[in-house]
């Protein structure tokens, strides 16, 4: 039960890294991928045909721990820590939208708009920079004024 908790873990947390970044929004894939097995700890597909207080408990403890071993192994080491958490993305640069980022990251236009309004830029053009964060939100620039 604990190896297949274990798998569990990495499989949702692979699969939540591969989605990208902006489908997970404001937590990090760790916490929501622990939030999201912590809930079925006690569900039967994670621990098989036991459905025992005692087993879904040792599930949710075993993800606990995981989830904090493999949090400290990720800070320590810069490259894993990039493939877990990624990197910030540029969606517009001087007035240019970047397609090839916004397709890589799956950011629709409307979201990008919704995102250049909410800052007072009504089109790419009046935005200096705009970028995807690690935590899925877009952090946009205004051009200065002239």
């Amino acid at each position: 039960m604990v190896l297949r908790t274990v798998v569990d873990y990495f499989f949702v947390l692979i699969g939540l890294r591969l989605r990208g970044k902006h489908e997970v929004g404001h937590l990090s894939p760790l916490d929501f991928t622990l939030i999201l097995l912590i809930a079925n700890a006690v569900q039967n597909a994670m621990v098989g045909p036991s459905t025992s207080l005692l087993a879904g408990l040792m599930a949710a403890a075993t993800l606990m721990l995981v989830n904090a071993l493999f949090g400290r192994w990720v800070k320590s080491n810069r490259r894993l820590e990039r493939l877990v958490r990624s990197e910030p993305r540029v969606l517009i640069s001087h007035g240019q939208v970047n397609e090839k980022n916004m397709r890589e990251e799956r950011v629709t236009r409307e979201e990008l708009d919704q995102s250049l309004r909410e800052c007072g830029c009504l089109r790419p053009s009046d935005c200096r920079l705009a970028v995807l964060e690690v935590d899925g939100t877009i952090s946009v620039i205004p051009a200065k004024q002239p």
